[in-house]
């Protein structure tokens, strides 16, 4: 299993003008002033000038590969092709050709929230168009930069760009739903990401042997009271609206689910209005869209209890639902009071996950971001929340791909440096390396998860006592709450990887190596 890293490129690179990029909607938002402190998006981690630094980073950790996006306006200021920047497509050669000197494998997010604010101003998302812009962009990537990146995500956490940028208005475009905004949005998006799969699959997959996929965000959503059918069905719902929104499309049958498309018909009839509209697919935009990814991506970070909640009229995801999310008091808490470590979530999802839709395509799951913010001041170097979250985290994965057999083939850390979050500014911190925002030369020091998943990544896990599991298992002993901690591999070949920066993904449906292996009954 090798490990993974990430970063977005408007957390970390800063640049925000230079060699002529493009403005993005972000660099819109931060300069509005809708962002903690008034905090910007403009020097960021200065990325754009420590490719050096950053990969030494990488090479410290002996990390195998590094997840990482791609700025559409520092290709195409614009967000059209006429629009090239030879500087910004300098920047990314820099990148990845300094990664693979290194011996680390980059993973490439083609968008991952930062659109260009040129192609805002024609309509974004919400207009028809941009799914062809999206395919233009696409291709110039693909045939500049496939030669040496076999890894594509078209979208990171889509379901933030529809929910938060025109559900809620809290991140740009600060659309606030009308009817159902946010649902066209995913229209889009999803015929999007459609187009740069066949793109590739036609025209460079024979030539470089790559492989494309999308990674979608997720919550586990876990019934409040399990014996009771109706917040089995709640939890069923909230699923379907946030992860089968996008999944069932692409991994199952080319269009949204049946449940999706019944609580909203159902809601119209019981309110005497339209709550949402559901776009519709053509036949040939079904056939065109079902198949359309190499992998499962999963971004996860926190987990809901779900109740059922009647009878709103409301407007909103979870009111159209008739859902209702809680926290369970003692879940530990992080910086953000929209994750708390739910680690027994994950591995309900991974199978969730496995049974709806991988299952049916027969593609792997990737873990593409797991993580968690910590404060930006007191002790920040000692963030032992993060190393307790990581490895109880990873350990839910590993049982999920040895107990389950669950085809988990990636984990992916976020991220490798605190990086600009959003409306939370530079105010939460998702790094292993803390970030000096204060100093010009923007500093990285590694913290204590940093030291810590280099010692995972280099023993390819924990101490080993996975011959002992295989005895047990083979011979048919039970594992009891008695075996609380084994040890074991993940299979060979199981990758890992860090980004460039994560960011808390807030639920607005409400609100190899060796790993410590607890069994869970």
């Amino acid at each position: 299993m090798l490990a993974y890293f990430f970063n977005e490129s408007f957390k970390v690179e800063g640049g925000w003008t230079e060699h002529g990029k493009g403005e993005t909607i972000w660099d819109r938002f931060s300069h509005e002033g809708h962002v903690f402190e008034n905090q910007t998006t403009d020097l960021a981690c200065d990325s754009y000038h420590k490719v050096d630094y950053d990969v030494y980073l990488l090479r410290g950790m002996m990390a195998p590969n590094y997840q990482f996006s791609i700025s559409w306006a520092r290709i195409f200021s614009t967000g059209h092709k006429e629009s090239l920047i030879e500087k910004g497509v300098a920047y990314y050669d820099k990148m990845i050709d300094t990664l693979l000197q290194s011996g680390i494998e980059p993973t490439v997010t083609l968008h991952h929230w930062d659109l260009p604010q040129a192609l805002q101003d024609s309509g974004g998302w919400e207009n028809d168009s941009i799914v062809e812009a999206f395919k233009e962009f696409s291709d110039f990537c693909f045939s500049h930069y496939g030669d040496r990146v076999k890894t594509w995500i078209t979208f990171g956490s889509p379901w933030v760009v529809s929910n938060l940028g025109y559900g809620t208005g809290e991140h740009p475009p600060r659309k606030v739903t009308i009817l159902c905004l946010f649902l066209q949005v995913t229209h889009n998006i999803l015929k999007s990401h459609a187009e740069a799969w066949h793109i590739y699959n036609d025209n460079y997959r024979n030539l470089q042997g790559g492989k494309v996929g999308i990674a979608l965000n997720s919550d586990w959503a876990e019934p409040r009271n399990p014996s009771s059918d109706q917040d089995v069905a709640a939890a069923e719902r909230y699923l379907n609206f946030m992860l089968g929104w996008f999944a069932r499309p692409i991994f199952v049958d080319g269009d949204y689910s049946t449940v999706l498309k019944e609580q909203i018909e159902k809601k119209k009839d019981l309110c005497g209005k339209e709550l949402a509209r559901l776009p519709v697919f053509t036949e040939a935009e079904k056939q065109r869209i079902q198949g359309t990814a190499d992998f499962f991506g999963l971004n996860h970070h926190t987990s809901r209890l779900i109740s059922e909640s009647l009878n709103s009229c409301d407007a909103g995801p979870n009111n159209v639902g008739d859902f209702q999310t809680h926290i369970d008091p003692t879940w530990p808490p992080t910086a953000s009071d929209q994750i708390q470590s739910v680690p027994w979530g994950l591995r309900r999802l991974l199978n969730y996950i496995s049974l709806e839709y991988t299952s049916i395509t027969k593609v792997p799951i990737y873990i593409t971001g797991n993580g968690m913010p910590t404060e930006y001041s007191g002790d920040v170097f000692n963030d032992t929340e993060r190393v307790d979250y990581l490895k109880a985290y990873i350990n839910e994965a590993m049982k999920a791909v040895l107990l389950d057999e669950i085809d988990v083939q990636r984990f992916t850390v976020q991220s490798l440096m605190d990086g600009f979050e959003g409306p939370q500014g530079y105010s939460q911190r998702f790094g292993l390396h803390y970030v000096y925002f204060e100093g010009a030369d923007r500093p990285r020091t590694p913290k204590a998860s940093a030291y810590y998943y280099s010692k995972v990544i280099e023993r390819n896990g924990f101490r080993s006592a996975h011959l002992y599991f295989d005895i047990m298992k083979n011979n048919g002993f039970p594992l009891t709450e008695d075996v609380e901690m084994l040890y074991g591999h993940f299979p060979e070949g199981f990758m890992w990887s860090t980004a460039s920066a994560s960011y808390q993904v807030q639920s607005i449906l409400t609100n190899e190596t060796e790993f410590c292996l607890s069994y869970l009954l």
